[in-house]
């Protein structure tokens, strides 16, 4: 991903938060000669090492899988809150632009085991279960219902490259206040993450 230097994020601890905040993101591979995307989630984890690493999983009907072989290299990519900015918010005359705040991880893949993917399952609906009204436990589901974990491929990455944009008007620090407060003024979520951001 192309990134002018004074948008970059080199702050690790900041992009696993992100990671882990806005783990919903696109698995990009090349099928048959041809970019692939698939939106799923891949959560950002440790393996045995304590290196860093996705997981997820896909359905077997996706064609995608088959061009899954290790050490293949992917591209997940995550997107965060996005907003235009106008620039009748300038003190000086330029052309509106767009905050965003985007990660690109790269890295190689491997297929997990069933047993590994049971497990990697399990800890995606915990983790997404705790702010439900009536949580669901997948223990307490009967084994025809788990049984539907066949039908899935599960995979981990072994993160090789992380690039972060967090593009927040930065070359223009004489006009943030003006920005902030024109993007609190709408009522949308992304202005609304976007004027956050900047203001922290």
């Amino acid at each position: 991903m192309y990134i002018p230097p004074y948008y970059e994020n080199k702050d690790i601890d900041q992009i696993k938060r992100f990671l882990k905040e806005n783990s919903f993101g696109i698995l990009v591979n090349v099928v048959d000669n041809k970019p692939w995307g698939t939106h799923i989630p891949l959560e950002l984890e440790q393996d045995l090492n304590g290196a860093d690493v996705l997981v997820g999983h896909i359905a077997k009907a996706n064609p995608q899988w088959r061009y899954f072989s290790d050490n293949a290299e992917v591209l997940c990519i995550f997107n965060g809150p996005h907003a235009y900015v106008s620039s009748s918010w300038y003190k000086e005359e330029e052309v509106p632009t767009w905050n965003y705040i985007a990660v690109h991880v790269y890295g190689t893949l491997k297929i997990l085991s069933e047993e590994e993917t049971m497990a990697s399952m399990f800890r995606l609906v915990d983790k997404y279960e705790v702010s439900s009204k009536n949580p669901i436990n997948l223990k307490d589901m009967s084994p025809k219902t788990l049984r539907q974990v066949k039908g899935v491929v599960g995979f981990q990455i072994q993160i090789t490259n992380i690039q972060a944009t967090f593009k927040l008007s930065q070359t223009r620090q004489a006009d943030h206040a003006k920005i902030i407060s024109e993007l609190k003024e709408r009522n949308d979520p992304g202005s609304q993450a976007i004027a956050d951001h900047m203001e922290h």
